[in-house]
């Protein structure tokens, strides 16, 4: 049987600038004209969500979130470069980047050959003309779709891009896994998840629209449920294990998201939420991540957390718990990040 590596990082946008800039997604919550007014100002805020804050925005907090974040990757870099996979087989949510108003599917592999992308301006690398040029790898990633449709999952899956090269969640996963700049050539094969279900059209994949009420007429419908994404997680698995690949298994998310949790008021995130599920992760519990429902998920601004749950129901077809676990909590930095490193027995 093939090895198999599980991993699990963040793909945190924010990362990618200056510490100056990392909480630009708290302060584009801040102009919600239905914010309640005590929460217009640190002020009416949790006491640690204020303590996060400071006398500087967050500044010196996002010097200390960079540096647990960067930590966990240089480990997940690591396990991977000990591994030396034949390719990296990365779940990760497409924004109304990829996908958009032709066709929306609830997953979908890209068996391209080649994925070209560039650090976005103004990125904390100095970075104006660098493009990363990694190849993909379409025979496992036919193989892969062949396999799963075959095991009655009806899966999706492109040649060529339609919208954009390679959504964010994919093209961050690799910029933070070398985010030391030591090179990174590793083939990938992107498997993407409609996360956003009800609000990838109508939120445009994003933050709250604020000019306009959406009404369940003008959302979309939901995202594939926590069970069917475990489910083709566990059949993934299978199919690689049995594979003559050599295969790093990776899911590219944050978990709860300040600006898709209403009960916060778009604020800061379901961390009691967030807390529960990575208990149970890190405890082979897959069975709560498998009967997790898809409105759990939305009232916990959890969207992204689907990834993970491909990778748990992976975990779970292996029989096997994960060796390194990290959480890394926050207030005022849209999410809520996890990790996971669990290697071949």
């Amino acid at each position: 049987m093939a090895e198999i590596l599980a991993l699990g990082i963040s793909h945190y946008p924010p990362l990618a600038g200056t510490d100056e800039r990392m909480s630009w997604i708290l302060k584009r919550m801040l102009q919600n004209p239905k914010l309640p007014a005590a929460l217009r100002t640190p002020a009416g805020w949790p006491e640690p969500m204020r303590a996060e804050w400071g006398n500087d925005e967050g500044t010196s907090s996002a010097m200390r979130h960079r540096a647990d974040l960067v930590g966990w990757m240089d480990k997940t870099r690591a396990a991977l470069d000990a591994f030396a996979p034949d390719f990296i087989l990365m779940w990760g949510d497409d924004q109304y980047e990829n996908f958009r108003e032709d066709i929306i599917p609830p997953y979908c592999i890209n068996a391209y050959d080649r994925f070209t992308f560039s650090p976005p301006p103004g990125n904390v690398w100095g970075e104006t003309d660098r493009k990363f040029d990694l190849p993909g790898h379409p025979a496992a990633a036919k193989m892969l779709a062949s396999r799963l449709i075959e095991a009655g999952f009806d899966t999706a899956y492109s040649y060529k891009p339609l919208h954009h090269p390679l959504g964010h969640a994919f093209t961050n996963a690799v910029m933070y896994l070398d985010y030391g700049r030591k090179g990174f050539a590793y083939p990938i094969v992107p498997f993407a998840v409609n996360c956003y279900g009800r609000r990838v059209i109508s939120q445009r994949g994003g933050m709250p629209v604020f000019d306009r009420e959406l009404s369940d007429d003008d959302l979309d419908p939901p995202a594939p449920t926590p069970r069917r994404l475990f489910d083709l997680g566990a059949a993934t698995a299978r199919i690689l294990a049995e594979s003559p690949y050599r295969v790093a298994l990776l899911a590219s998310s944050g978990w709860s998201h300040a600006f898709l949790t209403a009960k916060n008021h778009f604020l800061y995130p379901d961390t009691p939420a967030d807390q529960r599920m990575y208990d149970a992760m890190c405890a082979g519990d897959y069975q709560t991540w498998r009967n997790y429902t898809g409105t759990e998920v939305e009232d916990s601004g959890q969207q992204e957390i689907l990834n993970w749950v491909c990778l748990v129901g992976a975990l779970s077809a292996l029989q096997r718990k994960p060796q390194q676990t990290g959480f890394v909590d926050t207030w005022i930095f849209n999410s809520s990040k996890a990790f996971l490193i669990a290697p071949p027995h």
